[in-house]
């Protein structure tokens, strides 16, 4: 059953992404025969192990809002664990018993119980006596079985929680600084408890049994690895554990500690527990700990080195944060020389000073932070000019914690999505830009214009020191940079970031005024005649080129790029005017969907997602496949053309 359950989850992860693909993205991974054949596998298998997995394509979880999340009581207490930093006191726990040391995951504890094969209700720890029902969030959660081979009452403890990336992806969404998560576990406990499980599921929530509670007239043969084993031949994950003696024990701790870096899930220690269910259960329990296990906390590694520098980060939000600068020292095997102060509250309650000798740490092995200082001599001075573009600094107090803030508006480090908009790939398509390195140039004051995004190479000894850079990350930007020189006057006036102009509404705009003169003697009236181009987009164009700042960044950038003969403003015959595509499929004549699509509409044509009876042609190679898109189509009677079709059909 072992061999079925890796099946289900490959084929589970498989599906997923062809689908995500197909309906997200308009691109197939697969034919839609392939996608056919593994779902009938895996309904078959489904069906043979009795095990639906939450995330299965089988399962479709409709979402439900809920004014508030009722309480329950827990059958038993829920207690914490007793905690120890010594693996001495480990092995002397242990004695002679045989134990499992797993992970301590850091995130919310869930209970589960089933019936008839059926998640019934998933319940929140709360405060260990009295719990929030969030049984339609945890059907959800992205690897959770809502049905099992088991017929009998289970009752399960485990650990739902998020990771490391998608912990930084969420984050990334978020353009307020002061408004991101602090992390993951915080992330989760909000994910976990939210009234509508559609947000719920767009957070990756992932969950791993811990504890096997009871299951009706099974035996387990006084074994909780054998419960474990369990657990996993019907579909659950199961915290990642290893069996321990006296004599590997702290051998396995130190397995652990090495292993904890490349985690992606977060961890704040170990636990170990009694295989012998007997035996741990007749050690009962005190007022607050149960003595069938035991919590493991790593003694953290501290180091003693001098504060050189506190270096001020602006970001898109006027947020400007402390981060401390010392002299580097190695802690849990990698060197460390920066750690972020957080807000001014922090900074001032640790009376910082350049020259002090401070203890650093990282937290839960991971993140630098600053444990304590030894000297305080408090000598900072808080900067009343940003770092990023000379403005004005204020202090703001909020719930008693002090930050600072810029309050310049047009502050270059409250612009960063300008940047990112002016590098994606329908603009500039400047590779190896994302947002969080946009923020650190900005930061360093790399970039204040567009054009400077030109120039990085003067920047370059610095650039390469960055974390996440290197000479091969450095050369591949510079190399990016070099061939978006190479562009046209659409995509130029599309990564401007004109409020309403679109890619399309850039081509028509060019198309009929021909050249940069023409846009920037423009009228109003004169863009209202073109089609498709209304007064909301007119003003928005007009205006900003009416404003001297804008002007001058666009006459910059225009001697740092050159147009494509394309690009010209040669007028070609719009011989697909009026016509309108779907593009589905594989490519073999185009690159990909874009460079398709932007023939057409150099040729007139347009293109859209979705076949509708607009549309005149649907493009997929495989004119025969029984898609959706093409079983639409042929009720609608819209032809299906393949690229060679096309190419006739645009005498191309």
């Amino acid at each position: 059953m072992g061999q079925q359950m890796n099946r289900i989850k490959e084929l589970v992860g498989i599906l997923n992404e062809a689908g995500k693909a197909y309906y997200s993205e308009s691109r197939e991974i697969m034919s839609n025969y392939e996608y056919d054949a593994l779902y009938d596998e895996l309904a078959a298998l489904e069906k043979e192990t009795g095990c639906v997995l939450s995330n299965s394509p089988t399962n479709r979880v409709g979402y439900e809002v809920l004014s508030e999340l009722p309480k329950e009581r827990h059958e038993s207490p829920m207690l914490s664990l007793d905690k120890t930093k010594s693996v001495d006191e480990l092995v002397q726990w242990l004695g002679t018993q045989k134990g499992l040391l797993s992970w301590k995951l850091d995130g919310l504890t869930i209970v589960l119980t089933y019936e008839h094969g059926t998640l019934q209700k998933a319940v929140t720890r709360g405060n260990g006596e009295v719990g929030e029902i969030i049984t339609n969030n945890a059907k959800v959660f992205k690897n959770i079985p809502l049905q099992i081979a088991y017929d009998g009452k289970l009752v399960l403890r485990g650990e739902a929680l998020i990771t490391y990336s998608n912990f930084e992806r969420i984050n990334e969404q978020i353009p307020e600084a002061d408004a991101k998560y602090k992390n993951p576990r915080n992330l989760c406990s909000g994910s976990v408890r939210q009234l509508n499980n559609k947000i719920t599921k767009e957070r990756n929530v992932e969950f791993f049994a811990f504890n096997l509670v009871s299951a009706e007239d099974m035996d387990f043969h006084n074994s909780r690895k054998e419960q474990f084993e369990w657990l996993t031949k019907l579909g659950f994950d199961v915290v990642e554990y290893k069996e321990v003696t006296k004599e590997n024990l702290a051998d396995t701790v130190g397995w652990f500690e090495q292993t904890i870096v490349k985690n992606d899930f977060p961890s704040d220690g170990l636990v170990i527990l009694y295989d012998d269910i007997a035996y741990g259960d007749s050690l009962g329990r005190t007022a607050k700990f149960p003595r069938n296990s035991l919590a493991f906390k790593w003694t953290d590694e501290t180091a003693d080195t001098t504060l050189r520098e506190i270096e001020w980060s602006a970001s898109r939000t006027g947020l400007i944060n402390p981060v401390a600068i010392f002299d580097t020292v190695e802690l849990e095997g990698t060197n460390v020389s920066r750690a972020s102060v957080h807000n001014i509250s922090i900074m001032e309650n640790l009376e910082l000073g350049i020259g002090d000798t401070i203890q650093v740490f990282k937290a839960n092995m991971i993140i630098p932070q600053i444990a304590e200082n030894l000297t305080r001599s408090g000598n900072v001075t808080i900067p009343s000019e940003c770092p990023v573009c000379g403005g004005a600094t204020q202090i703001r107090q909020v719930n008693d914690v002090k930050s600072l803030y810029c309050t310049n508006p047009d502050c270059q480090a409250k612009h960063v999505k300008r940047f990112a908009h002016f590098a994606a790939r329908d603009a500039l398509n400047i590779d190896g830009l994302s947002e969080a390195t946009l923020e650190k140039f900005i930061q360093k004051g790399f970039l204040k214009t567009f054009h400077d995004l030109f120039h990085l190479q003067q920047y370059r000894d610095e650039i390469v020191e960055m974390d996440g850079f290197g000479q091969k990350s450095y050369d591949n930007m510079i190399h990016s940079v070099e061939q978006a020189r190479n562009t046209t006057l659409p995509k130029l006036i599309y990564g401007l970031g004109i409020d309403n102009v679109g890619l399309s509404n850039a081509k028509m705009i060019v198309k009929s005024l021909k050249n940069v003169e023409g846009i920037l003697s423009c009228t109003r009236e004169q863009l209202v005649d073109i089609d498709g181009v209304g007064e909301v987009i007119a003003d928005s164009f007009v205006s900003f080129f009416e404003q001297e700042k804008n002007k001058t960044e666009f006459m910059n950038l225009l001697d740092e790029v050159q147009f494509e003969k394309q690009e010209e403003m040669e007028e070609q015959e719009a011989i697909l005017a009026g016509q309108t595509f779907v593009i589905t499929g594989s490519l073999v004549h185009f690159e990909n969907r874009s460079a398709l699509k932007e023939q057409i509409e150099q040729l007139g044509g347009k293109v859209t997602g979705s076949v509708t009876k607009k549309t005149t042609y649907l493009i997929n190679n495989d004119t025969q496949s029984t898609s959706s898109k093409n079983k639409t189509a042929a009720q609608l009677g819209i032809p299906v053309i393949s690229e060679e079709d096309f190419l006739k059909l645009a005498q191309l």
